[in-house]
């Protein structure tokens, strides 16, 4: 009789303690995020929230806005047992909102039965303001000529802070870049393979609620025919030029099949890193004045010159020179064209041994095919400074210098650069 009170006894004791075990198991309310958080929104922005129960999941989760005196139900939702993870999207276009500022408080449930049953909750409120007004864009530059393959300048005030600012059309756009005015300057060009029915340049900016406006502005068009070349590929350049291109073709033989990858493949490459390297620009203008030309250098190539290749009489590629090659004699000193910091000064494909000097607001230049270089990268240079000498390095047939200007990766003409009148009525003076 008293073995069975004691295993009673033990029996109570056990169930009890299973009883605690059971019922303080899960202790920890569920852990929630709301992306974006404390930041500005609009009516299109959609609210990503995210709900984590790692212990018995998720039970319910009820979402209100608070707006002034107003709360308004937003979601209401149930889930099923060992619901552990829950992403729900939150769309405000739904409630009737105001301007200004909001909070967003969610309360979350777990399915535990601590707390009397009632489960681990976790309140959490979001501070956000809501707006719905698009930014206003007051454009300040007046005119506006484009020259085809050629550069241009706007500027424009903004009346909010904005995440994103710049010209945009087609599949293009160039950034803008605020000034210590608070005023806007973007670089822009007018691509030499962009019709002019597609070159419609529209201000955009985006604030940071995700509203949108563009705005056209006044702008002239100029028409440019660019040159038709022959270049004939000989047996001697073939074996002058392929072996310093072989590492890059590892899987092709013939030389000229070597020829026909670098010329395209890998000239698309070298041109798709030149684009990449416009995100290292400075905000502010870098150069001084007009671009310096190399002295006493010859023009062998210019700037869009459509090229169709030739080996033996048959045509086998076309392709187009965007620089200018200048030549004076073997290994001149090369000098920087303006002032800027060195952001490329090593080997790049089809360019050689080469340098790329930032001037600031989108604005690069590149020396190529070159034999030394003097500066590397992170170096400051003024204008004139020596960068290094000429040389026949990449895809060069002789001793020339290769140069090229980008706006946001974007290959312009470079005769305008060393244009000091087309300078100060394009560019400087709307600075």
């Amino acid at each position: 009789m008293k073995s069975l009170k004691n295993l009673f006894f033990l029996l109570i004791f056990v169930g009890l303690i299973a009883a605690g075990v059971f019922y303080f198991r899960d202790t920890k309310a569920p852990q929630l995020s709301l992306i974006p958080g404390s930041v500005p929104i609009s009516k299109k922005t959609k609210l990503l929230l995210s709900l984590n129960d790692a212990g018995t999941g998720i039970k319910n989760v009820q979402v209100m806005v608070i707006q002034g005196n107003n709360r308004l139900p937003l979601l209401k939702r149930d889930f099923p047992p060992q619901t552990g993870v829950v992403d729900l999207e939150l769309d405000l276009s739904v409630l009737k909102l105001q301007e200004g500022a909001l909070q967003i408080e969610v309360n979350a449930t777990d399915q535990a039965i601590y707390h009397l049953g009632k489960g681990n909750t976790t309140q959490q409120l979001f501070t956000m303001t809501y707006d719905t007004r698009a930014p206003i864009i007051s454009i300040l530059s007046k005119a506006h000529n484009f020259t085809h393959g050629g550069s241009g300048l706007v500027t424009f005030g903004l009346n909010e802070e904005v995440k994103t600012a710049g010209v945009k059309f087609g599949n293009y756009f160039f950034p803008a870049f605020q000034q210590e005015s608070g005023n806007y300057a973007c670089l822009l060009a007018y691509p030499y393979n962009v019709k002019e029915s597609d070159f419609v340049p529209r201000v955009i900016a985006v604030d940071l609620a995700g509203n949108e406006r563009q705005l056209g502005i006044y702008y002239r068009a100029n028409k440019k025919k660019f040159r038709q070349r022959k270049i004939n590929i000989s047996d001697r350049f073939l074996a002058q030029k392929i072996p310093e291109f072989e590492d890059l073709a590892p899987d092709v033989d013939n030389p000229l099949d070597i020829f026909l990858y670098v010329n395209r493949d890998i000239r698309q490459q070298n041109r798709d890193k030149i684009a990449g390297l416009s995100s290292k620009t400075a905000s502010i203008p870098r150069w001084d004045g007009a671009f310096l030309r190399q002295p006493k250098a010859a023009t062998l190539a210019q700037f869009a010159d459509y090229r169709t290749y030739y080996y033996k009489g048959k045509q086998i590629d076309k392709q187009v020179h965007l620089g200018q090659d200048l030549a004076s004699v073997a290994q001149a000193e090369i000098i920087a064209e303006n002032s800027g910091e060195v952001i490329w000064a090593e080997y790049l494909g089809i360019y050689g041994l080469c340098v790329i000097i930032d001037h600031g607001l989108g604005l690069q230049s590149l020396y190529a095919h070159m034999s030394q270089l003097d500066v590397q990268s992170g170096d400051t240079v003024t204008r004139g400074q020596v960068i290094g000498r000429s040389g026949a390095t990449g895809m060069a047939g002789g001793d020339h210098l290769h140069f090229g200007m980008f706006v946001s990766g974007v290959p312009v003409q470079p005769i305008e650069w060393w244009d000091a009148h087309w300078l100060q009525d394009n560019i400087d003076s709307k600075l």
